[in-house]
């Protein structure tokens, strides 16, 4: 689909969308309905995300009269959480909701469009999505899976992690056991720390039993639902790893296009409307969070030494490069990054970076 095809049509689907609240037309009621299933990566009740795939579900029907009607199911439900991709690909359910990094191991250019170490913040990666072909080129990587991707959802810049020790060094990564994904693990890898990949309901035991030293998470609002306060002592800023990572919803290719045209847009208007919900819900929710460990639970809250980012910063350019390099897809959709991180790049350093560098000086955190 080409990008002003899909502006065109979210922009058509937006009164649909904006105006739910209005008896929808007497011709719709007549017209096809579709019950689809959506499964996702999630944990049952798991705020913003699996929330939001259900607000998703809901505001599609609500936006469609009715003619569409997505029945949602917690990782696990259905089928097994990271199961969620191959569900969608082999028409198992017709949508499923998660990130991409997900499916590395399947689809390696995959990660370049959840969260990229050092990459876009969430304005970023929705300008390159909506506006620079970054949509386009997703399209294409899932197109031999019958995938078709859509952004859902954008947690911002994530925490850092909980650590059981203090990270002064590049040094101490080495023999450090990490709980991380994505392109950031294997930043971490390259440093010298051990990756062990652990479902979210797994964390927090590792964690507190010390099978792993340290994890990352999401942020304030979901750190402190998982109780990691109670088993790490060093919660580190900021997300390098992930600084705006994007959720996706995918649907089935034949579902999709089974859909009148009119329908498909209010898949794609509510993907948009959601994503920038989800933003804002982390935006609103994670300060509140924060002030509550930091007062309540007397969190250490650590900024990253600048010498250890910089290290991290050469390590993940060659971590890219590398990953990069092992297939055509992903060095396709790496160099179109860079290449759009550059064409933003001076924008950004004289709009949002230097607005960002007054409020940190007034705000910020002594730690």
């Amino acid at each position: 689909m080409e990008r002003r095809d899909f502006l065109k049509k979210t922009g058509v689907a937006a009164a649909a969308v904006a105006s739910t609240s209005v008896a929808a037309p007497a011709v719709w009621a007549k017209g096809k309905t579709f019950s689809w299933k959506m499964v996702t990566t999630w944990p049952p009740n798991l705020p913003v995300l699996q929330t939001g795939a259900e607000r998703f579900a809901k505001r599609v029907e609500e936006a469609s009269g009715g003619r569409i009607k997505i029945q949602v199911f917690a990782g696990g439900e259905l089928v097994p959480a990271l199961g969620t991709f191959d569900a969608v690909a082999d028409g198992t359910v017709e949508a499923g909701s998660g990130a991409s990094y997900y499916w590395a191991g399947k689809v390696p250019a995959a990660q370049w469009f959840s969260a990229v170490p050092f990459g876009f913040n969430a304005q970023g990666i929705n300008a390159w999505f909506y506006s620079g072909g970054g949509l386009k080129l997703w399209e294409e990587v899932y197109a031999p899976f019958n995938v078709i991707p859509r952004p859902q959802g954008n947690t911002g810049v994530q925490m850092g992690g909980w650590f059981r020790k203090e990270m002064n060094t590049i040094e101490d990564y080495k023999g450090l056991k990490m709980r991380i994904p994505g392109l950031g693990g294997k930043v971490v890898a390259k440093a010298g720390g051990t990756v062990i990949l652990k479902a979210g309901a797994e964390i927090f035991t590792n964690l507190e039993r010390g099978v792993i030293d340290a994890t990352e998470w999401v942020g304030p609002l979901h750190d402190l639902r998982m109780g990691f306060y109670k088993a790490a002592k060093y919660y580190y800023y900021p997300g390098w790893h992930e600084p705006g990572t994007c959720l996706e919803v995918i649907f089935n290719k034949k579902a999709y296009e089974s859909l009148p045209k009119d329908l498909q847009a209010i898949l794609d208007a509510v993907a948009m409307e959601t994503n920038m919900w989800s933003l804002s819900e982390f935006d609103a929710r994670n300060g509140e969070a924060l002030e509550e460990l930091i007062t309540k639970h007397k969190v250490k809250l650590v900024r990253f030494p600048e010498p250890l980012l910089e290290d991290l910063r050469k390590l993940a350019k060659e971590t890219l490069e590398e990953e990069a390099s092992k297939d055509a897809m992903s060095k396709k959709v790496h160099e179109a990054f860079k290449s759009f991180k550059k064409r933003v790049g001076t924008w950004g350093s004289v709009s949002e970076n230097a607005y960002y560098n007054v409020i940190a000086d007034k705000y910020s955190l002594k730690g």
